[in-house]
């Protein structure tokens, strides 16, 4: 009985064992009452809406499920995550007890008397066997191993937020990307468009030059912004195969054609844009949940650098066989075993021990600055594209009326130029302003449609925690 004293000691102290270092609380920081550019009467966010509403266009739709089972950006944040399960699983293995087999051969020079505990033997030369198992228990009396779970726990959690923001970000640079590639084929569109009527005039300069009625600059001029023109067309052309070729790496896949779906400006934008209150952000966006699981880490290496100040306790032992024959090593003679209690108290070590615990404290007030600086830029991200979603949409309305204008203007040119009341240089102007409204106008649609999609981002939109049916098709399940 008297044998089991210490390691009930072990086993009291073992129960009462403790966490040193701080429990982490969410940290207070300051919030705005609302956005600037939105009437909070609106309850609803746009985060809410998961993307198959947010973008009813069914090849894009399309588009954005080939990129979440392909982007290779998307696999790595995935295999980060089983990187991160494995080291948790690592740290929490350490809370257990190890057993270990091991077995051993070795010629040893025999003294006359022979080991102590064996049977003698008549060779002073010899051999030993030994074969059995060990135990290695760290009792976690003043919580590091547990401090140092929480913190391995805190990055999978973190980085599983980090593949929700890759999540996010790919879905809004795949709809940007599209965005933009019907921007450039709307474009095109409109130089193919305008160097048939460009083709026409030259025509039509050339034939009143030759019927004495105009002098040969109008011709010339006419030349001149027709191969102006068929320089947007070569370079629009580059630029919409260029812009498949950056889609075509975020699906995963080689450079080639994209398949099209609505006309830019079909492509439907909400009325009114509901953002929910900014302190839904802290509980929406990945990054900022990222950002603070981080900082939670960072806060329980606090607790497991401190546990090294401490003493560190453990149970050891052994059980198998020790015999100079091996055909007796399994012998209940040659059976052996021990347990023991181990305790560990540094003494020494040149301040060593504190000094990991400074190095951690400033770690966690690091990360604690970096946290409050990703709220930051998160509130300003969301106020920005507010802003740039609101004025776009006002400058998309300034570009349609200014493209109506350019029309007319130009329908009137025309009209003098043909009845010889202006030369061809009225025209010319009319023509030129009418083309750059239209490519101003086509710009301004996409300017609006992406800040649509970057204030969808900037708000953590995505998946809400009641996934809806997209319109075409089911939901596709995240990585």
């Amino acid at each position: 009985m008297a044998r089991r004293r210490p390691l009930a000691v072990l086993a009291v102290l073992l129960a009462g064992g403790c966490k040193l270092g701080p429990d982490y609380v969410r940290p207070e920081v300051p919030l705005p009452e609302h956005w600037r550019e939105i009437d909070q009467a609106e309850a609803d966010s746009l985060a809410n809406m998961p993307w198959w509403n947010l973008f009813q266009d069914p090849v894009l739709q399309e588009l954005i499920r080939i990129a979440l089972q392909e982007n290779k950006d998307l696999a790595v944040a995935v295999e980060r995550i089983e990187e991160a399960r494995a080291r948790y699983g690592i740290s929490k293995a350490d809370l257990m007890p190890k057993v270990d087999a091991n077995a051993s051969a070795s010629e040893l020079q025999l003294s006359k008397q022979g080991i102590p505990g064996l049977p003698p033997s008549t060779d002073e030369n010899g051999d030993l066997y030994s074969a059995g198992g060990s135990l290695f228990w760290e009792l976690d009396i003043f919580g590091r191993i547990a401090r140092a779970t929480e913190a391995d726990l805190a990055i999978l959690y973190s980085t599983e937020e980090t593949r929700r923001a890759v999540v996010l970000a790919l879905v809004a640079d795949v709809a940007a990307t599209y965005v933009e590639l019907r921007e450039l084929d709307r474009s095109l569109e409109i130089s193919r468009s305008t160097l048939e009527s460009r083709r026409a005039y030259v025509e039509l300069a050339r034939d009143r030059f030759e019927g004495g009625l105009t002098s040969e600059l109008d011709w010339r001029q006419a030349q001149a912004e027709y191969h102006r023109i068929d320089s947007f067309v070569r370079d629009f052309e580059r630029l919409v195969a260029q812009k498949e070729n950056q889609l075509s790496v975020l699906l995963g896949r080689n450079p080639g054609p994209i398949r099209r779906g609505q006309p830019l400006g079909e492509m439907p934008v909400p009325a009114a844009v509901p953002a929910g209150l900014p302190a839904a952000l802290l509980d929406r966006r990945p990054d900022l949940l990222a950002a603070e699981e981080t900082l939670a880490s960072f806060n329980a290496r606090i607790g497991e650098a401190k546990a090294l100040l401490y003493p560190s306790f453990s149970i050891t032992g052994f059980y198998g066989g020790q015999s100079t024959d091996l055909k007796d090593l399994l012998d209940n003679g040659a059976r052996t075993w021990s347990i023991a209690g181990n305790l560990l108290q540094p003494i020494f070590n040149s301040g060593q021990n504190q000094e990991r615990v400074n190095v951690a404290e400033s770690l966690q007030r690091q990360a604690l600055s970096a946290y409050e600086q990703a709220i930051l830029q998160a509130f300003r991200e969301v106020d920005d594209t507010l802003v740039g979603y609101q004025k776009a949409g006002e400058r998309r309305t300034s570009e349609g009326e200014r493209v109506s204008a350019e029309n007319k203007v130009l329908e009137l040119a025309e009209l003098r130029y043909r009845g010889g009341v202006s030369d061809y240089l009225e025209v010319l102007d009319a023509q030129r302003q009418l083309f750059d409204a239209q490519l101003s106008e086509t710009g301004i649609i996409r300017d609006q449609l992406v800040a649509l999609i970057q204030l969808y981002k900037a708000l953590g939109g995505g998946w809400p925690a009641t996934q809806g049916e997209p319109a075409a098709g089911p939901a596709p399940a995240a990585p």
